[in-house]
């Protein structure tokens, strides 16, 4: 039986709201996945940085960039033993800075996808994608690619029957 697992990362703390800052207790794409839970029964693991971003959002931003320029590959608080039993691989994550927080790399590079499916889930404030997929694509050759999710954080909190759609067009549900 094909086996799905959603590996994601979130930030809590202050965030972007479409023009002003708020804190949350729950990220964004912590509350999508929990929405995909609700839909389909996959295994979940959350990628958490040992060294987590600032709580205030200008600070995280600029850590953030710092990464993204250094290609830094954050080490993470644990890590799957395998996603060998997987098919489906659901990979959800915010925009940073047009592509995936540099922790996502770190897991992606930490297996062989080749086979495997994997369906990005980006949340963002507007700028969609980026070229997330694109890196995706780059850093884990020979897996299949469906076309990504955006999903604007501000309005994460109704997006069920999106994300329900989004798998029943990838034979999830």
């Amino acid at each position: 039986m094909a086996k799905t697992l959603t590996a994601y990362f979130s930030r809590a703390d202050e965030n972007y709201f479409g023009g002003s800052m708020r804190y949350v207790e729950v990220g964004n794409t912590e509350i999508a996945v929990g929405k995909i839970r609700e839909l389909i029964d996959t295994d979940v693991f959350k990628i958490e940085m040992v060294k987590p971003y600032a709580k205030e959002y200008m600070t995280c931003i600029d850590e953030a960039k710092a990464d993204l320029r250094a290609k830094a590959r954050p080490e993470l608080v644990s890590m799957p033993e395998s996603i060998n039993e997987y098919d489906t691989v659901i990979l959800a994550y915010p925009n940073y800075w047009g592509t995936m927080p540099m922790a996502v790399f770190t897991f992606l590079e930490a297996f062989d996808f080749s086979g495997k499916t994997i369906l990005p889930l980006c949340t963002n404030e507007g700028s969609g994608m980026g070229i997330s997929e694109r890196d995706i694509a780059k850093t884990c050759p020979g897996a299949r690619l469906a076309k990504g999710l955006p999903i604007s954080g501000s309005s994460v909190a109704g997006s069920k029957p999106q994300i329900e759609k989004w798998l029943k067009s990838n034979g999830l549900i």
